[in-house]
């Protein structure tokens, strides 16, 4: 009689920890379902899967190019010059790490490897299509020599959700315009460069939202979101 006691709580006891487990995974999906301030990710093109990129090779300075650093996208998902941090628009307060990001919000998205800020304007154009030229700004290797070079408008770009209606979420399909030009982050398959970068293709600025304007939160560190209940957490802590 005792040994059939002790299996039926050891059962107990081990279905107990099975729940608490599913519920602690379930509790990590909600977390981080969301793209929030201060998380660190790849931007993946919807129809080619090519990730946003940046780097210190330059764009020429003549021809109707910048001089700053380039954008476009590469193929590989393990390049480490692909990685983009969320922060907050210019002359906005900061965005505390975890906060959701509401979509039609303003961001700016921060090059990690070289800290340069994803710009545009309409005074230059794209090397390869014409369109309007994407550039890496505001960094040693790239420095904006604007009025304003820390807190610069024509770094912000306005989140569109395809899906959601409240915050970015990591599986919807987002587009990104540019606030001053109104301009859609577009790639292709079309404009590839040859050397010194031969294979990437190009990233510009174009004037409407189609299936090439589309891009998907991928690879990444992602913050946990900040607004879970008191109840949660303690939950969370107790497992």
């Amino acid at each position: 009689m005792e040994s059939c006691l002790k299996l039926k709580h050891f059962l107990f006891a081990r279905s107990a920890i099975k729940l608490d487990i599913g519920e602690m995974r379930s509790l990590s999906q909600t977390e981080f379902n969301y793209v929030t301030c201060g998380s660190s990710l790849k931007l993946a093109h919807v129809r080619t899967g090519a990730r946003l990129h940046s780097h210190e090779v330059k764009y020429g300075s003549n021809g109707g190019s910048s001089g700053q650093n380039s954008i476009t996208a590469v193929s590989t998902q393990i390049d480490p010059n692909s990685m983009w941090k969320v922060v907050a628009a210019s002359g906005a307060a900061d965005c505390a790490s975890g906060e959701l990001i509401p979509c039609g919000s303003q961001i700016r998205l921060k090059h990690v490897a070289t800290g340069c800020m994803l710009h545009s304007h309409g005074q230059f154009r794209s090397p390869l299509s014409k369109n309007q030229e994407v550039s890496g700004v505001g960094c040693p290797s790239s420095p904006n020599l604007g009025p304003t070079p820390d807190n610069d408008p024509a770094d912000d770009w306005i989140l569109v959700c395809q899906y959601s209606s409240d915050y970015w979420m990591r599986d919807d399909k987002i587009a990104l315009q540019h606030v001053e030009t109104k301009k859609y982050l577009h790639h292709n398959m079309q404009s590839i460069y040859q050397r010194p970068i031969e294979g990437q293709k190009e990233v510009c600025g174009v004037p409407y939202n189609d299936d090439n304007s589309k891009w998907v939160a991928q690879e990444g560190v992602y913050v946990k979101r900040k607004d879970l209940s008191h109840n949660a957490r303690r939950e969370n802590d107790e497992l």
